[in-house]
């Protein structure tokens, strides 16, 4: 009975002594900073990627402007997304845009999410068909005009549109690969749907990502902030998440 007895303190004390662990590397993993990896910046392998640079979402005529007017002028998002094209193009780092767009047939789908349901509902990125620009100058699916002299140069690589959030259904990360592209700054609209969702799918693809924090913007609706949940996410997954500004000196400096 005593030798019982004995295992079982015995166990006891394992037990609590593993838990006390447990509990102390619980504390310190909650204390520790988090890690910032960062990303080398170089044009040979090393891509600007920009989702949705369209009327619908950075203009006042878009239908969307209402919803994320306010995280774009925090933001600076318009002239953060042209000062980082300018550079691109500067610096010979190669640019690929994945837009949104929308068809006829689009309208039909018989289910979707919150803001899919917003989505069609507001009729954002609307297009006649694939193979029709019948009407497309100008209208919501269009590139924003400042944005034009960059991504219309003949050098932009423009993708398939991705349908939802993120480029699973487009070609982004076949051009991507073909290029010989492994290292991806992203940035566009909007923060926490089709930016977070394009992050979230490169890094699984095996892409390193930086993530331009205030070259996009997103939805505040109610006590729901977009911007706000994008940038936290941006900041616990990516390899890194830089300003305007940071963004653009490793860009020039790539070449020192």
């Amino acid at each position: 009975m005593r030798k019982i007895l004995q295992c079982f303190f015995l166990f006891s004390f394992v037990v609590n002594l593993d838990l006390y662990c447990f509990h102390q590397n619980v504390v310190a993993a909650q204390t520790k900073p988090l890690p910032t990896p960062g990303m080398k910046v170089d044009p040979k392998n090393t891509a600007l990627v920009i989702t949705d640079p369209q009327n619908d979402f950075l203009s006042p005529k878009g239908v969307a402007w209402n919803l994320v007017k306010d995280s774009v002028a925090e933001n600076h998002t318009i002239e953060n997304i042209e000062l980082l094209l300018k550079t691109a193009k500067g610096n010979n780092f190669k640019v690929f845009v994945s837009p949104h767009y929308y068809y006829p047939y689009d309208q039909k789908w018989m289910f979707g999410g919150a803001m899919e349901h917003s989505m069609h509902a507001l009729k954002m990125y609307q297009r006649k068909s694939p193979l029709s620009l019948e009407g497309f100058k100008g209208s919501g699916a269009d590139f924003l005009d400042r944005y034009k002299p960059y991504i219309e140069d003949g050098q932009t690589v423009i993708t398939s549109p991705h349908k939802i959030y993120g480029p699973e259904a487009n070609d982004l990360v076949l051009q991507l690969r073909k290029q010989g592209i492994t290292r991806v700054i992203l940035a566009g609209m909007s923060g926490n749907l089709c930016v977070e969702s394009h992050m979230r799918e490169l890094i699984e693809q095996g892409f390193e990502v930086s993530v331009v924090h205030d070259a996009t913007a997103a939805a505040k609706i109610n006590d729901l902030d977009g911007d706000k949940a994008a940038k936290i996410n941006f900041r616990m997954i990516a390899s890194a998440s830089w300003s305007t500004n940071e963004t653009i000196d490793k860009m020039k400096s790539s070449h020192r």
